[in-house]
């Protein structure tokens, strides 16, 4: 064998993995975060329940929120802020759960307001805590895209 012909086969390899590990980084990458907002959650737990057998506390249950219209878990009291935007469309994507955690009261009154809704945007929701570094936020969120919907 020539030495360009074992050379070649070294890139051609070489590239092979390279694009393998691009391939698998990513969900590596969404395993760590989801892993760091498990750690995360412990912040949300005084007040919401997740897991077989979660029951609605001071917050209602999380597992398969996201994606989940706003207000609607059953048997769990709900704001009016909160219901208002859930019954104007606000449906909690990773995007606006990220938004959401850095002032909840705040994103559900502009996201009605933005709706043409104004005179919904009013009193505030249950949840006073905001979780303020992106990181947490980012973390807490993938974290929460892992947890199943309730059977």
């Amino acid at each position: 064998m020539s030495t360009t012909y074992k050379l070649n086969v070294l890139a051609i390899g070489a590239l092979m993995a390279g694009a393998l590990l691009i391939s698998v980084l990513p969900a590596l990458a969404a395993e760590d975060l989801a892993a760091a907002g498990e750690k995360v959650f412990k912040k949300c737990a005084a007040c919401h329940k997740i897991g077989e057998g979660a029951k609605n506390s001071v917050g209602p249950v999380l597992n398969g929120v996201v994606n989940r219209e706003s207000g609607t878990f059953e048997g769990y009291a709900y704001s009016t802020l909160n219901s208002s935007a859930g019954a104007n469309g606000l449906k909690w994507s990773q995007e606006n759960l990220l938004e959401y955690l850095t002032d909840p009261t705040g994103f559900l009154k502009t996201f009605l307001t933005d709706k043409g809704k104004p005179e919904l945007a009013v009193g505030s929701a249950k949840m006073p805590f905001k979780l303020l570094p992106k990181d947490d936020r980012e973390a807490v969120v993938a974290y929460l895209t892992t947890l199943a919907p309730p059977k």
